[in-house]
């Protein structure tokens, strides 16, 4: 099959799901969003940067660029507004370009993987060729709402598709609602196809890490920052909380190691003795650090379903997440897991004690959550799932 992808070539979730695609002999396309290298295996790259994309870099920053960021570090909310309102008037300009892309490489099949704004250059793909969409966690429930543009674009991308996959139910309903027909396919599988199980259990040796691990209970936070998505401030006001109870706890928070507004909080709360901001981590040294933690942490406010959060309980790690619908799909509080309130410090660092205090709870917890990734979010029969799901959008058309 011939299958162009529209995402965000940077992104390991982008090179996680075309690996499979690559690796079964199809024949790939990428239109990458933002620049970056090559990926390896497919048949052609093209970079078209929609909403300023060719300004943001890497999608990871190293400490020396987030350092020079400094006078920018208030700025987040007011740079993610102005793309909202700016961003889709870049659209105009490159969808002539992806439509020629499109006449040079013929695919048959077309997948964007996320709705702003690879979807919505992505809506241009004429009707004669399958459109499949997928979500992202704030595709809907945040950037959808930005401005009038946002909310118009996103119902143009979810009338046109031919196929939506989420990885989450309340994805595929909130999609629904948003226009896209309900006699139309759909799937709900992890956004980078899932978890290949064999791989991370021979990352369990020892790896290279920024640092030597800490004695100590070590706490988690992977996220980085996620402008609305996240409240990493509330996190970091809840450790000396944490603290107070529990000394020998300690923190480490991997790609926000420079980050300005992170180095601050750490400072004025005066946290650093238990606290490390680490740089960015490949994958085998994140799956090390979660098999060598106790306990997984994610502030969200919005969000979907992150590899981050499953990578975590398939080494062990005690999930505590923001109460949000998208985590109580797979969270029963109190069971696998703990729903904070993410808005609020002492709900997370409640949490954190609790779980630090009653290790069974902890136990349990890692059996439920290695059967659960494994029944929902293995990569192989995910991926299986997906070729299928592509093939019955292609025979609709």
């Amino acid at each position: 099959m011939r299958i162009l992808f529209v995402a965000d070539g940077r992104s390991p979730t982008t090179s996680s799901w075309l690996r499979y695609w690559i690796e079964t002999g199809n024949s790939v396309h990428l239109v990458s969003t933002f620049p970056c290298k090559p990926l390896k295996g497919v048949d052609s790259f093209h970079v078209l940067p929609v909403a300023f994309g060719r300004m943001a870099g890497g999608q990871v920053k190293r400490p020396a660029e987030k350092s020079r960021q400094h006078g920018m570090a208030g700025m987040r909310d007011l740079l993610l507004a102005l793309r909202y309102f700016l961003g889709p008037l870049t659209l105009i300009f490159y969808r002539r370009r992806f439509q020629t892309l499109l006449a040079e490489i013929q695919p048959e099949l077309v997948h964007a993987l996320r709705i702003p704004y690879e979807g919505m250059l992505a809506s241009a793909t004429p009707d004669e060729i399958p459109l499949i969409v997928s979500i992202w966690g704030n595709d809907l429930t945040l950037h959808a709402h930005g401005s009038f543009f946002m909310k118009r674009l996103t119902w143009k991308v979810l009338h046109r598709a031919d196929g939506l996959i989420a990885d989450t139910q309340r994805d595929i309903r909130l999609g629904q609602e948003w226009g896209f027909s309900g006699a139309k396919p759909t799937l709900v599988v992890p956004g980078s196809g899932g978890i290949r199980m064999k791989e991370l259990s021979l990352s369990s040796g020892i790896q290279e890490l920024p640092e030597e691990l800490p004695d100590g209970l070590i706490i988690v936070n992977p996220r980085g920052q996620r402008p609305g998505s996240l409240r990493q401030d509330v996190f970091f006001q809840a450790i000396p909380l944490v603290l107070a109870k529990v000394p020998e706890a300690f923190f480490i928070c991997p790609t926000l190691q420079g980050d300005i507004e992170a180095e601050k909080w750490v400072d004025t709360l005066g946290i650093r003795s238990r606290t490390k901001l680490w740089p960015y981590l490949d994958q085998a040294q994140l799956w090390y650090l979660f098999q060598n933690s106790r306990i997984f942490v994610s502030p969200s406010i919005h969000d979907g379903t992150p590899n981050s959060f499953l990578e975590a309980m398939a080494c062990g790690c005690f999930p505590i997440v923001g109460n949000i619908e998208s985590m109580r799909e797979w969270i029963q509080t109190g069971i696998n897991g703990l729903l904070v309130d993410a808005s609020e410090a002492h709900s997370i660092a409640d949490a954190v004690v609790k779980a630090i205090k009653q290790p069974s709870l902890q136990l349990n917890a890692a059996k439920i959550n290695a059967a659960l990734v494994e029944k929902r979010a293995e990569y192989t029969s995910n991926m299986a799932s997906a070729e299928f799901f592509y093939n019955a959008v292609k025979s609709r058309i």
